[in-house]
């Protein structure tokens, strides 16, 4: 029996993690990058450089592949009915990654199963968002139990405006406050889905693996905290989540992945009510920057699951490998020579590790990660600041 071949759509980093825990496992893994010098291409032997948009392009790019799973949810839906028409097996499938791709969708969806979401509905133009403005005014999140929007007095701009399709890390994402701020979503051309603005405590995300044939495993709730629309530090497990609503967060992000039909990684993106509810915002149905704290604080990384499930081996153990772990994002800075940081970041801390993704380094840009563990939360926490910063050289002591 030959090693089966992945085939992964996609050339960034999450692409690069997953190819990296697949090889002790023998895994071979084809690629089909937007360029050479994408952070996957660098370090895959099988690279295929082409347009993902192009269905001929992914029709060759398919063949000699076992599996065809993805970095990104950009891939055309239909290109993805095409390749499973082909006979090609395509995890996760276009009618669950419609779900990711699709903001729309994806509320449609989880309103008819039954799952707690902030208010919303895709509104025409401005004025129609100056309406949904209006009818959230006098309530605040849906009800999950009554099937109704209760009357908190929350609601009314500021209100949420989203592209349905293309958005991450805060882009195709607008917060605004009048009918003339929501003038700019509606220049991209594309349906417009409006949501209420939740007051919430923090965010959450549950990540989850599912098996094709049902096999499911869910990894700690962990807290996420973003800066300027862009994930910074994750805390596994969340502190201070009370155990019953930690169940529940796993419970639902369980419930969805089997309802949609997913297979492979999904990441449930949540927020935490001050009143001590959980809300889901986003679906994302591959490795997740909320996941990557999995690398070093698990039994099994999130990556190493993915590639378990698209080829339907049994999964493995998702519990967590200390007390605390956290994972801030390296950012690119105005200092693009971070290997010379190295030397003072694992002096000053032997059991830091370091996940660099091979980018160019530029302001803002993701670059890297890095992963501390512990037993105390606030020294692991300091440690994982302090590398982050120094790696980026906003810190130089």
């Amino acid at each position: 029996m030959t090693f089966p071949v992945v085939g992964m759509v996609g050339g960034g980093q999450l692409a690069r993690m997953t190819h990296e825990a697949g090889i002790p496992l023998g895994i071979k893994f084809k690629l089909l990058s937007d360029t050479p010098q994408d952070s996957a291409a660098q370090v895959v032997s099988e690279v295929v450089v082409g347009d993902y948009r192009d269905l001929d392009t992914l029709r060759a790019f398919a063949r000699g592949c076992d599996v065809i799973t993805f970095d990104h949810e950009h891939v055309p839906t239909a290109h993805l009915r095409a390749l499973e028409a082909d006979g090609v097996p395509v995890r996760p499938g276009p009618d669950a990654l419609v779900h990711a791709q699709d903001k729309g969708v994806m509320r449609a969806k989880l309103d008819a199963i039954g799952v707690p979401c902030p208010r919303h509905r895709i509104v025409s133009d401005p004025e129609d968002a100056a309406r949904f403005a209006a009818e959230v005014s006098g309530g605040g999140a849906q009800s999950l139990d009554e099937g109704r929007w209760p009357g908190d007095g929350s609601g009314g701009f500021p209100v949420v405006l989203k592209t349905v399709r293309g958005g991450y890390d805060g882009k195709g994402v607008w917060v605004v406050r009048s009918s003339k701020e929501a003038e700019e979503p509606f220049r991209a051309g594309v349906p417009v889905l409006a949501e209420e603005k939740v007051d919430f405590a923090r965010e959450l995300a549950a990540n989850i693996v599912r098996s094709p044939h049902g096999q499911a495993v869910a990894y700690p709730v962990v807290e996420s905290i973003q800066v300027d629309g862009v994930c910074d530090t994750v805390i596994a497990p969340a502190p201070g989540l009370d155990p019953e609503l930690a169940g529940h967060a796993q419970e639902l992000a369980l419930r969805i992945g089997q309802e949609l039909g997913v297979v492979g990684h999904l990441a449930v993106e949540l927020f935490e009510t001050a009143d001590g509810r959980i809300l889901v915002n986003e679906l994302a149905m591959r490795p997740h920057n909320s996941g990557h704290w999995t690398q070093d604080g698990a039994i099994t990384s999130q990556f190493a699951n993915h590639v378990r499930a698209v080829l339907d081996l049994p999964l493995g153990d998702p519990r967590p490998r200390a007390r605390w772990t956290v994972m801030a994002n390296v950012l690119g800075g105005d200092y693009p020579d971070m290997y010379s940081a190295y030397l003072h970041c694992m002096a000053r801390d032997p059991q830091l590790k370091i996940h660099m993704y091979g980018k160019d380094v530029k302001p803002g840009r993701k670059v890297g990660h890095v992963n501390t563990y512990g037993d105390d939360l606030a020294e692991v926490r300091e440690r994982a600041a302090h590398a982050a910063g120094y790696l980026r050289g906003t810190i130089t002591e």
